[in-house]
């Protein structure tokens, strides 16, 4: 007798739901699709100003299961009932995963962890719990120039603005910071804490997490080796989204002006700014950036780096300051990043024994192995014939 209720129940609820989703008018549609745990993606249509709640009802009845036994995730979050749509900061095409709720032991805490026991049945997304503040230095300390107004800046309660270099749209753009399981790269995952400074984002396996995947494969049970760990990657937000593998550089030496620092060249104050890897973290502004990158480029006074390649250090001269990603140097035109490019493989061929094609307009770099070798020719389509001598 209680299996015929609940099943009239159930088609009574859908009914409901299906009415319902019929008044409701959508004034903005936002095209989304939801992954589920079964391995199946529906594409929904949903109004900015619905809830994650109108979300649920929606979703539940495709998947046969009641509102209240699906949980959404989106960038290692479980997304609360009343977080609302526009709150998650969606893109077109943008992926929510729907998961079942099952029963789990409760996991401890690691290091750190904003999630309390009032929260564990939802929270808001990374792009509200996130402030400028945790990103403005990697190690959480402040540099001498900003030292001068701690009062100011403690004030500051912006949301995170990330940079990156999309190579889709081939530019600095704003970019939005996104999570998987670092296993088996599933974007069902909710982390345990969110990541406090850059450190936590650019290095491996510093955060934990549950991937709700696969927990039992992800997180090693049988030999119980290591933890389930979150894998922080980051989107352009002004292009549709392409999907989960679609991915962009961070350019995390671009950061907010939060302190209103002075550029160390013109002395302007412009945000954003390029802040130097130095222990000062000296500032300048994105113009000066790239005229000190065009300057030291037509002089060929970049740095063959061993391990990080054709690069930059602050201009003030500070030790340890080189500029690890050289997708900053994107901030230059396509023929002077092409420059770029071709200076550090002729300083890379010149470092390592080789020679370069004296022929004008060829240039071609040239590795001999042989060292009993006396005469090769370029095979770059000129045929010089080079003697080579040791």
């Amino acid at each position: 007798m209680s299996s015929i209720i609940n099943a009239i129940k159930s088609i009574l609820h859908s009914m409901l739901q299906l009415f319902w989703f019929g008044k409701k008018t959508i004034t903005n549609s936002l095209s989304i699709y939801i992954k589920t745990s079964g391995g199946s993606t529906i594409s929904v249509d949903l109004d900015p100003t619905w809830d994650i709640k109108n979300v649920k009802e929606i979703v539940a009845p495709k998947l046969g299961l009641e509102p209240e036994e699906v949980k959404i995730i989106f960038a290692g979050k479980e997304l609360g009932d009343n977080i609302t749509i526009s709150e998650c900061d969606l893109g077109q095409k943008s992926i929510l995963h729907a998961v079942k709720i099952k029963s789990r032991p409760k996991l401890p805490q690691p290091r750190h962890s904003l999630i309390d026991e009032d929260e564990e049945q939802g929270s808001k997304p990374l792009c509200e719990t996130l402030r400028d503040t945790m990103f403005s230095n990697e190690d959480g300390s402040r540099n001498s120039a900003n030292a001068e107004d701690d009062s100011s800046s403690t004030k500051v309660d912006k949301k995170v603005h990330f940079y990156v270099f999309c190579p889709t749209c081939k530019a600095l753009k704003h970019g939005k910071l996104r999570v998987r399981c670092h296993f088996c790269k599933s974007g069902a995952f909710t982390v345990h804490s969110d990541p406090q400074n850059w450190n936590d984002v650019l290095i491996p396996k510093q955060i934990t997490g549950l991937c709700e995947n696969s927990p039992e494969l992800c997180a090693n049970l049988l030999d119980n080796l290591e933890p389930t760990f979150a894998e922080f990657y980051f989107k352009c937000s002004e292009h549709t989204s392409l999907g989960e593998q679609d991915q962009a550089v961070p350019l995390y030496l671009i950061r907010p002006n939060l302190s209103n620092v002075p550029c160390l060249a013109c002395a302007d104050v412009s945000d954003p700014v390029f802040v130097f890897p130095c222990p000062e973290g000296h500032v300048t502004c994105l113009d000066c950036f790239r005229q000190y990158c065009i300057t030291k480029l037509n002089e060929r006074q970049f740095w063959q780096h061993p391990e990080l390649g054709y690069t930059l250090a602050c201009p003030a001269g500070c030790v340890d300051s080189f500029i690890k990603e050289i997708h900053h140097f994107r901030l230059l035109t396509d023929n002077q990043y092409a420059q770029y490019q071709r200076f550090g493989t002729e300083e890379f061929v010149l470092r390592s024994g080789g020679v370069l094609c004296p022929q004008p307009g060829c240039g071609m770099g040239i590795l001999v192995d042989d060292p009993d070798c006396m005469k090769i020719t370029c095979i770059n389509g000129c045929g010089v014939m080079l003697n080579i001598c040791f």
